[in-house]
């Protein structure tokens, strides 16, 4: 039997240029981060996204093996190709958002 850690996803891009594949594990805790953090702070850029994620795992102690802001761009970029996130230009600076149509009231 094969944990979450063990099973790679496939993540694709938001233009359909090659993505990679990475531990479903790595995926599940990424994506409900960056959404609970959209949820919860509104548009973010990609460094207040990754702040904030920094902070949750310290808080709560989890240990993550690898590139955090590397593994954090591509579940961005994965999530935004699923429309589950959106990009926006703010004063010259990129944001990321919950799509309304996305939000659950």
């Amino acid at each position: 039997m094969t944990n979450d850690m063990d099973q790679k996803i496939q993540l694709i891009h938001p233009k359909g240029k090659k993505a990679v594949s990475i531990e479903k594990g790595k995926y599940d805790l990424l994506k409900k981060e960056v959404l609970s953090t959209l949820k919860k702070n509104g548009e973010s850029s990609h460094a207040e996204i990754l702040n904030a994620i920094t902070e949750d795992f310290k808080r709560d102690k989890i240990k993550f093996e690898g590139s955090l802001e590397w593994y954090l761009e591509w579940v961005k970029l994965d999530l935004e190709a699923r429309k589950e996130i959106t990009r926006l230009k703010v004063s010259s600076q990129l944001k990321f958002m919950i799509p309304l149509i996305s939000r659950q009231f």
